[in-house]
């Protein structure tokens, strides 16, 4: 429609990348956001927006126009899928945290699948725009989410917790006297008090929180900026040259490649817990990585030699195969990363820890269109550093300390204390994954044992009851 083609190709490229900056920009900033004003407000002014973006993008004139619109339309989908994301994992219990993510993921994929075929029935871009638009109609089911009650008792917002508690106790016909004796009497108590809002800020000034952040922001990015290294070896860094010359075919194959990988995650996860799955998955994608620079690069020379009995076919088969277990294991790496950076940061900094992962997966993505409006130029490069960054991650998870079955922390000193664990489960008489209040003193070296003992006495919870 507006010839983009030959010299005017790059443009489609600018599309890409509008879209790609829009969701870091909106990832980093709706993430400070939710942990400021809550995570329903942000979900509903994103899904409000969205749907007048999303609807514009379909009426364009220009293509100029159209990229400029699809910035803003990457800016509120980042609102919604960091304030769902947060919001499924505060209100999920420790042993169905990762299956009710994982949930998500297959219908976000389901969703993926059913592209293709849409985009067939549709034909035009501009009815397949208001197609996919359509859901976000759904804004009245949106207003009547509740907020997330952990996020409203972490920040000490003791009335709106009240009022949400009765709430719930009068849609479910719970008996208010005996099913919550206690609880509205605490919170009528330390009602007066002023809400206690954190900014991600606050991690700069902690001692083992910012460490973990940052270590999972590098897995983010290193997952997802290697998976379009992975693809594009199994394509051949030609654009036309593909796996079976078939847009749909390949499309189906990219997809069922991660399908395959949240399939797998699922058992390894349960067994390994988060930290080994992790580990287990960034050492399948270093291995394909190397493997794909090193051995492949052995068997072109040798297939060069007259008495070989090496073709190329061979080499494109091995490439093809360390492809495939690449884009595999990447995917995983990419998604126990987000996942992970939610179950270890405090409730009260959930949104910013989750925006700043998902935007490092963003930068990640970003790769792909910077190389695009290059022509693959310094493909190899590329490849190489994010190989390099493997090993540095293999080596930083270590460092990570074990959600599984551990209950979310709800503030910072809770994030705090967090400690790491070995790989293999502990024996009787070793240290646990939580310290005890009376080793905390020893073990913060921030403060004096008296400035800790009082953070640590008002600090104990989040909604006013002593922890278990």
């Amino acid at each position: 429609q507006w010839d983009l083609v030959c010299d005017s190709a790059w443009k489609v490229h600018i599309a890409k990348f509008s879209l790609l900056v829009g969701l870091i920009f909106g990832h980093l900033i709706t993430g400070c956001i939710a942990d400021w004003v809550g995570r329903r407000p942000v979900l509903l002014f994103s899904v409000i927006f969205i749907l007048i973006f999303g609807l514009t993008v379909a009426l364009s004139v220009n293509v100029t126009m159209f990229s400029t619109l699809r910035f803003f339309e990457g800016f509120c989908l980042a609102g919604i899928v960091l304030s769902l994301y947060a919001l499924r994992i505060e209100l999920c219990p420790p042993g169905h945290r990762f299956m009710i993510t994982m949930v998500a993921s297959f219908i976000e994929m389901s969703g993926q699948f059913l592209m293709p075929g849409l985009a067939a029935l549709c034909r035009d871009w501009q009815l397949l725009r208001e197609v996919v638009d359509a859901p976000s109609l759904e804004t009245f089911e949106v207003s009547i989410f509740p907020e997330s009650l952990r996020w409203l008792m972490a920040t000490q917002q003791f009335e709106a917790s009240k009022e949400l508690i009765l709430q719930f106790t009068h849609k479910n016909r719970m008996n208010t006297e005996s099913d919550i004796k206690g609880v509205v009497p605490e919170l009528e108590k330390e009602i007066t008090r002023r809400p206690k809002k954190v900014c991600i800020v606050k991690v700069v000034g902690t001692r083992n929180l910012w460490k973990n952040i940052v270590v999972l922001c590098v897995n983010s990015l290193t997952g997802y900026g290697i998976h379009h290294c992975f693809a594009k070896s199994m394509m051949g860094h030609e654009a036309k040259m593909a796996i079976t010359h078939n847009f749909y075919a390949d499309y189906y194959t990219m997809a069922g490649i991660a399908l395959a990988s949240c399939l797998a995650m699922c058992p390894v996860v349960g067994f390994l817990g988060r930290r080994g799955g992790l580990l287990l998955f960034m050492i399948l994608t270093a291995l394909a990585s190397l493997l794909q620079l090193g051995l492949l690069n052995l068997i072109g020379k040798y297939s060069q030699l007259p008495d070989s009995g090496m073709s190329d076919s061979v080499k494109d088969k091995f490439s093809t195969a360390f492809s495939i277990v690449g884009m595999f294991s990447s995917h995983a790496v990419g998604s126990l990363s987000v996942f992970f950076c939610a179950e270890i940061t405090p409730t009260v900094i959930r949104g910013g820890g989750l925006g700043l992962v998902l935007a490092s997966a963003g930068f990640g993505r970003l790769t792909a269109p910077i190389m695009e409006l290059h022509n693959q130029k310094g493909y190899f490069l590329h490849h190489v550093i994010f190989a390099c960054c493997t090993l540095i991650c293999i080596i930083c998870i270590l460092l990570l300390p074990e959600s599984k079955n551990q209950n979310l922390p709800e503030n910072i000193p809770d994030g705090e204390h967090y400690t790491r664990q070995p790989l293999l489960p502990h024996k009787k008489g070793e240290q646990p994954l939580l310290l005890t209040n009376s080793e905390l003193k020893d073990y913060s070296g921030l403060h004096d044992s008296a400035a800790v003992s009082d953070g640590i006495s008002e600090n104990t919870t989040a909604n006013g009851m002593k922890s278990m």
